[in-house]
């Protein structure tokens, strides 16, 4: 299970360091086990849904193979609007890694 092994991954760093300490409270503090019901469906916490400044509607994304992002609609519009002029940079910087 790929959780199971960025938590044994994040666990493992050295827990006296401020830093480490730092992230793991932030990496743990938004992690959430969910049920998915009968129709395929989750029911998204508030207090991601409060993180994410999700109030109505909402867009998933696929980041990946196997990853999805779950935003708001009008921030994920912002996102697009305010992140096109780089794609261009981004694709470049895409080649060099052989895309």
């Amino acid at each position: 299970d790929e959780w199971k092994a960025i938590e044994a991954k994040v666990k493992a760093l050295p827990f006296t360091r401020a830093d480490v300490r730092a992230f793991t409270r932030f990496f743990f503090s938004g992690a959430s086990e969910m049920e998915i019901d009968k129709q395929g469906r989750i029911v998204l916490p508030l207090n991601l849904r409060d993180y994410a400044g999700i109030d109505k509607d909402l867009v998933i994304i696929g980041v990946g193979a196997n990853r999805v992002e779950i935003w708001d609609s009008a921030r994920w519009a912002e996102y697009v609007q305010q992140s096109a002029a780089s794609y261009e940079n981004i694709a470049e910087n895409m080649e060099g890694l052989g895309f």
